[in-house]
């Protein structure tokens, strides 16, 4: 039912039931806000968003706060400015004056929330914070003092990804946010996803940087200093620079990343190609021989930490598949190593992630063979773009380049990759192919595109139907694996991402974006699949080669030793 409030002197239509800020939101009207997360229950803790109610007299937030038939507010009265500027100075009067230094300076909320309301100098002043910084975690630094109690990371952690690794401790002017005894993130059920830093308005939570020690190997006259970059970055990195969201530079990244001095550029999506042919062929497999099904995808690094925590019953069930970032990192120190005549100790090999749990996965020891790990140092969305900047470089100006071969070719199944259900529609086409020996009539399978966190639909080729499955968030997965524990079983194969849409919305991208730029960057991996030919991983030319001149078959000896491995329980010690 349509209900009518009047905002600002100007009658406005609501819909029963939705809070203010709704249809101030629909209306283009503009109110702060710092705890409120789209689609989650407001909490109204920070006060940022209050109105002021004309009829009763009093401030009321926004967020939560239900419209009412006939109700008159005022957005930015004088009252109401004043109420938000002093909450403002309160966050600010114990908070670290270190924004030059900080990782978030000119992207902070709180510092623009400082700037849009005149404050220029500190009037309050409070007991600064002293927490210690912790730099335990693989992935993810989290700075206390930075902290203004927002609780939106503890949310996201709780409600999204169903971790729970942080919480509030203490109560009233001693509340603080926090792991398990106040201990290191490491010792936490932290899966390392990112969610948290990307919605944390201030620097109290950032990616463990690895600039400096790549730029240490790019300056090293003895390294060869290769890169690979995932297929979500060529999507994302555009909208950092003022380019349209979405739009794809992969061949201006190609000559950035030269300008910068890596000595070889690859593209993530051909190793993607590589998994899809891994991962189909173990999924044939096990249907065929009674595997343990359903198989789940091992691709997301921090899906794989929360299935070692939290769902150690379907270890057996996950592909024994590496990531694509591992596999080519593996690939680059062995048949590229051998091709090109380069000592693999003398490699530094880098990827470029949408990710921060990719900066785990690429430290743990399943991903050393030999002394000599995949991959040495990974960078986020984020700090490619610092990195692009501290370079000087103008994306602008730049002509795109090719990536370097061999390895350079990809399909665009493997580009897929980088959305919710891109890993299962390229497995999809390829297992089809290898079941039935001709293409799918159809390659889009649209019951597992878009944004939704759960997905699924049937396939069919020849005698055998697959039930599958598609999911990102974590709390999505739980809840999919427990109805498998509860008897279901008309799912044969899985596709489990941690982050909500996918790697286009992952951990390591541009903190502050907006769902529309996620939504742009989807639809750019759904047109570069439109319009370009080679839409299966099986007829890659570059992936035939490899696997004649190299690593044999899918699932031989070759492929085993160096593009699979295996997981195991992992006991969080808080």
């Amino acid at each position: 039912m349509n209900i009518q409030i009047e905002v600002n002197n100007k009658k406005l239509e609501a819909i029963s039931g939705e809070t203010i800020l709704d249809v101030l939101n629909r209306n283009g009207i503009i109110v702060p806000t710092l705890c409120h997360m789209k689609d989650f229950i407001p909490s109204g803790s920070c006060r940022m968003c209050v109105v002021e109610n004309m009829k009763t007299g009093k401030l009321i937030t926004s967020c939560s706060y239900p419209a009412e038939d006939g109700m008159k507010i005022q957005t930015h009265s004088a009252r109401v400015v004043e109420a938000r500027k002093l909450i403002v100075e309160l966050l600010l009067s114990n908070h670290p004056d270190d924004c030059l230094y900080c990782i978030r300076n000119s992207n902070c909320t709180l510092q623009e929330l400082a700037y849009e309301h005149g404050i220029t100098e500190r009037r309050l002043s409070g007991k600064k914070n002293s927490f210690f910084k912790d730099l335990s975690s693989a992935s993810i630094v989290r700075d206390p003092d930075k902290c203004i109690l927002c609780g939106r990371c503890v949310r996201v952690c709780d409600e999204v990804m169903d971790v729970c690794a942080i919480d509030y401790i203490h109560r009233g002017s001693k509340s603080f946010i926090g792991t398990c005894y106040n201990r290191g993130l490491n010792t936490s059920s932290c899966v390392n996803c990112g969610q948290c830093v990307l919605v944390c308005p201030t620097g109290a939570l950032s990616e463990k940087e690895h600039i400096p020690e790549i730029r240490m190997a790019l300056n090293d006259p003895g390294a060869v200093v290769v890169v690979q970059y995932a297929p979500a970055i060529s999507v994302s990195l555009a909208e950092e620079f003022g380019m349209e969201p979405g739009r794809d530079i992969n061949g201006i990244m190609n000559t950035a990343l030269r300008k910068m001095g890596f000595d070889y550029i690859f593209d993530t999506s051909f190793s993607a190609d590589l998994t899809i042919m891994e991962e189909s062929a173990e999924l044939l497999e096990r249907i065929n021989h009674s595997g343990a099904l359903p198989m789940i995808t091992s691709c997301c690094p921090a899906w794989v930490k929360y299935a070692e925590e939290f769902a150690p019953d379907f270890l057996e069930n996950l592909s024994s598949c590496k990531s694509p970032q591992q596999m080519l990192g593996a690939i680059i120190k062995s048949h590229f190593a051998q091709v090109k005549g380069i000592d693999p100790s003398k490699i530094y090999s880098v990827s470029i992630m949408p990710c921060t749990a990719k900066k785990f996965e690429a430290q743990r020891n399943e991903m050393t063979r030999q002394g000599i790990t995949d991959v040495d140092a990974v960078m986020t969305t984020r700090e490619f773009a610092r990195l692009i900047r501290l370079y000087g470089i103008d994306l602008h100006r730049l002509e795109p380049e090719m990536a370097d071969s061999p390895l350079g070719i990809r399909s665009t199944a493997g580009k897929l990759f980088g959305a919710t259900g891109g890993v299962m529609e390229a497995a999809i086409r390829t297992a089809y192919f290898k079941i039935m020996g001709k293409e799918l009539i159809n390659f889009k399978v649209l019951d597992i595109r878009g944004p939704e966190g759960r997905k699924e639909t049937r396939i069919k080729a020849g005698d055998v139907e697959l039930g599958i499955a598609v999911v990102s968030g974590l709390k999505n997965a739980r809840i999919l694996l427990d109805e498998i524990r509860n008897g279901r079983k008309d799912i044969h194969f899985i596709e489990i991402m941690a982050c909500p849409g996918g790697c286009i919305a992952g951990g390591g991208q541009f903190t502050g974006k907006d769902g529309k730029a996620v939504s742009a960057r989807m639809k750019s991996l759904y047109d570069i699949d439109e319009r370009e030919s080679l839409k299966v991983s099986h007829k890659n030319p570059d992936i035939t080669a490899i696997y004649d001149a190299f690593l044999g078959e899918p699932l031989g000896h070759k492929s085993h030793e160096l593009l699979h491995t295996s997981y195991s329980k992992r006991e969080v010690i808080l």
